[in-house]
């Protein structure tokens, strides 16, 4: 099973134990209207647990999807699960949402919301381009999918290499010459994952992993690697 998480930056220098408080026991809820129908939406925020400078919690949102019946369009609530763990770094905080980018982003701003009243305050940690291809070419005996962005040449966007050992290869010296590293899977010599990573921070484990092993391994060896300024 592919487990994916993002990693965001909490611009505000407040205490682990405040940004605690003021998600505990947080429940909100509005109600969707269609034709006829009434349906409770709630967002909540549960099972929070602190252990030192960090805590762990559950964000969860009744959202709504259609289903097809007889040529009908149904809406039904489905309710969305994403764990969390907040963790403090020196003098920052980062937040981890075990989910894909697009729900990730939606947990980093609803949690900003809560805390901050607004959002913003919540936002993308980043890699800088150096550190990502200095960690690449450190792991990069089994190099297996890598994107550039911010290329050079007219007309071309991105520039991206499929196979094994690319960081081996006459191409990736020349695309590197070109773009910058946005996106790589490779192999962790250390753990010996086969992981994604870019550079805003979405990760991405393809090796068989359970979810508190893929926590350990981000906090690890991601979190180095983020430009925490």
């Amino acid at each position: 099973m592919v487990l994916a998480a993002k990693i965001f930056l909490i611009k505000e220098g407040t205490d682990m134990e405040d940004i605690l408080i003021k998600l505990r026991d947080h429940k909100s809820s509005e109600v969707f209207e269609a034709d006829d129908k009434k349906i409770e939406l709630v967002t909540e925020i549960r099972d929070l647990n602190m252990e030192g400078d960090s805590f762990n919690g559950i964000f969860a949102q009744d959202q709504i999807m259609y289903i097809t019946h007889h040529g009908e369009r149904i809406p039904t609530p489905r309710t969305m699960v994403a764990p969390f763990i907040f963790n403090k770094i020196n003098d920052s905080a980062l937040l981890t949402v075990l989910e894909k980018k697009r729900r990730a982003n939606l947990v980093a701003n609803t949690l900003s919301k809560i805390v901050f009243l607004t959002t913003g305050h919540i936002v993308e940690a980043r890699i800088t381009p150096e550190t990502l291809q200095k960690f690449h070419e450190e792991n990069f005996d089994d190099t297996k999918i890598i994107f550039f962005d911010d290329v050079d040449i007219p007309n071309i966007d991105k520039l991206s290499l499929y196979g094994s050992a690319l960081g081996n290869t006459s191409l990736y010296t020349d695309y590197l010459s070109h773009g910058k590293l946005w996106y790589i899977v490779i192999r962790s010599k250390k753990y010996g994952y086969i992981v994604g990573i870019t550079r805003n921070c979405v990760v991405t484990v393809f090796s068989k992993i359970e979810q508190p092993e893929f926590i350990g391994y981000i906090q690890k060896e991601i979190f180095p690697l983020i430009t925490l300024s």
